[in-house]
């Protein structure tokens, strides 16, 4: 069964850094986009950023650009959000969606909680 899941969440103070991960598992992210996305409770899905194939990424979200990068290991079958500078409103849960084509998976997420 083709899956993916996210780690690496945690608390986190205010203005501290954090890495999650994303790998896959029935599949490899070789030849897909991936995607990180963000939802907090009562708000919208936001989409972060994205990755493709060949490692061009692109940040998309206003409220991260110059504090988040996403980046991928192929050999590691791995992609990473970086976040720097982390405010409480970054406070949400993380997850990340792997497209090829019209199959797309995502995973349950990994929650962050940015508080002193």
């Amino acid at each position: 069964q083709a899956e993916v899941e996210e780690s690496g969440g945690g608390l986190v103070p205010p203005g501290g850094s954090l890495t999650v991960s994303c790998s896959p598992s029935g599949f490899t992210f070789s030849d897909r986009t991936v995607s990180w996305w963000r939802q907090a409770p009562g708000k919208e899905r936001e989409f972060l950023a994205i990755i493709w194939p060949n490692k061009i990424a692109q940040v998309r979200a206003e409220s991260v650009k110059g504090r988040f990068t996403i980046s991928r290991d192929n050999n590691k079958d791995t992609v990473y959000l970086h976040m720097t500078n982390l405010r409480a409103e970054d406070t949400a849960n993380y997850y990340c969606q792997a497209t090829l084509g019209s199959q797309s998976y995502f995973g349950a997420g990994t929650q962050v909680t940015v508080s002193s």
